[in-house]
């Protein structure tokens, strides 16, 4: 696949604007940036800070990054000290809708520009939007799947799906594009409906609990749309210890280390790559333009908000379905290395797949 991403530069070219914080433009200021916690996916324990932390230094800016750790209160003290400490711009990943809300209604009184990144903030108002296609994402898992089932042919599969965590405007994108594509199976008989339960906060742990419960009570499961690598881990966990692993199919999301991994093993059949850096980069165009008071040119579509009927600018950035065999793009676009990804007892598998690290 080569490097997706564009560059910071082309970014705020786009913009209109410089990769410094002073000259003709004047001084942008501070951002704030709250990611949400680092159990419900590893990116944003890694993939995120990293990108972000380079795009603002490219980019000159200094920036607070701080993680709430999936605590709703410690989410609001961050962003009640981010705004007291004067930032331009803030930059919030909601834990959910109604605590983004009132962080984002806080920043708008003190006069602060803001940008939902990843998540949007239903009801919340933000300025500016930046995420991938989130439909598009689960359409790519549920055709996945379909492709998965289709290499291991059985009669009727029976489908569970771990959804992910109810408050996460995400989850419910990802859900209307994987149901899109297997309802109609569902309907027409070709597959058959099982189980499906929405796990809380996308916690790995607790969807481990449902999945075995799934599993005792229909033990006819045959493949398993999981929203995300985390809770596809938590499954293929439970598989395992059943020596199910690698004959009941599972998907995931977000292409992360032990995803792939799993992927390589043949524990999970595919994953969706969303070029985080590319976002990073583009939150980051968006925030400099907003510092500077300007009104950024690269948020060429809109988003509606279904709580208040407003349209949100955005820029929505393109997917991609990840298998076996194309791993190697994932490590070409510097989202991971042959080294992390191939270390200890998953050498074999990546050798066996033609990934060799130097």
């Amino acid at each position: 696949m080569g490097r997706t991403a564009l560059s910071l530069a082309a970014v705020l070219t786009l913009a209109g604007g410089v990769a410094a914080c002073d000259g003709d433009h004047g001084t942008t200021g501070r951002v704030g940036v709250i990611l949400p916690d680092t159990k419900s996916s590893a990116r944003w324990a890694t993939a995120d800070p990293r990108y972000l932390k380079a795009a603002f230094a490219k980019a000159g800016i200094e920036a607070d990054i701080q993680n709430a750790q999936g605590d709703k209160n410690r989410f609001q003290t961050i962003a009640d000290g981010m705004i007291a400490s004067g930032v331009t711009v803030l930059m919030i990943v909601n834990l959910d809708s109604g605590t983004g809300k009132a962080v984002l209604d806080k920043a708008r009184q003190a006069g602060i520009a803001t940008i939902d990144y990843d998540r949007l903030t239903l009801g919340g108002g933000a300025d500016y939007y930046v995420s991938f296609d989130n439909v598009a994402v689960g359409k790519l898992q549920g055709e996945g799947l379909v492709s998965c089932l289709a290499g291991k042919p059985r009669s009727t599969p029976k489908v569970a799906r771990l959804h992910g965590a109810p408050t996460d405007n995400n989850a419910t994108l990802f859900r209307q594009g994987y149901d899109a594509v297997l309802e109609p199976k569902f309907g027409s008989g070709e597959y058959a409906k099982g189980p499906d339960q929405a796990v809380p906060e996308w916690d790995n742990a607790q969807a481990g609990t449902m999945f075995e419960q799934m599993l005792t009570s229909h033990q006819d499961i045959d493949a398993v749309l999981a929203a995300n690598d985390g809770l596809a881990n938590a499954a293929i966990g439970v598989l395992r210890k059943n020596r199910l692993n690698g004959e009941v199919l599972v998907t995931g999301q977000d292409a992360t280390v032990q995803g792939l991994r799993n992927i390589l093993t043949g524990d999970q059949c595919m994953t969706v790559y969303k070029a985080i850096e590319q976002e990073a980069d583009v939150a980051i165009g968006l925030a400099v333009d907003l510092a500077r008071g300007q009104r950024p040119s690269t948020a060429t579509t809109a988003v509606l908000d279904p709580e208040t009927g407003k349209n949100v600018p955005a820029v929505l950035l393109t997917p991609k379905a990840v298998t076996r065999d194309t791993i190697a793009d994932v490590i070409a676009a510097g989202f991971v290395t042959e080294q992390e990804l191939c270390a200890a007892e998953y050498a074999a598998a990546c050798a066996a797949a033609g990934i060799n690290p130097g």
